[in-house]
């Protein structure tokens, strides 16, 4: 498959991602929006990745491993993405119990 179908698919969910995280006011649809263009963002890779092993493995004779660093990244962006997720939703925890909402509006209450 066409390395452009990627391309024209992960500029879908990474704009639909960035109309949510805009738009919305709710925090954990801001995070779920957030998750949805870090995703786009790995697909790509991957698929880079991907054609960047096609394009080296028919030149070469031997067997590579060139098509993996870009797994390996997306591994690293995926952990770092579920370390962010548990922190956020601790902090959205936390704001609910004070002040009943998940209203990113209500964030303004705590610069006093």
């Amino acid at each position: 498959m066409p390395v452009n179908y990627y391309i024209y698919f992960c500029l879908a969910l990474f704009s639909i991602g960035v109309v949510g995280v805009l738009t919305r006011r709710n925090a954990i649809i801001i995070f779920m929006c957030i998750e949805l263009m870090l995703n786009a963002v790995n697909l790509l890779l991957v698929a880079f990745s991907k054609m960047h092993h096609g394009a080296a493995a028919a030149g070469a004779t031997v067997p590579s491993t060139v098509g993996a660093d870009g797994q390996i990244f997306v591994f690293f962006i995926m952990v770092v993405a579920a370390a962010e997720v548990s922190v956020g939703l601790a902090i959205i925890v936390m704001m609910y119990r004070n002040i009943h909402s998940v209203d990113v509006n209500f964030l303004n209450r705590l610069k006093n």
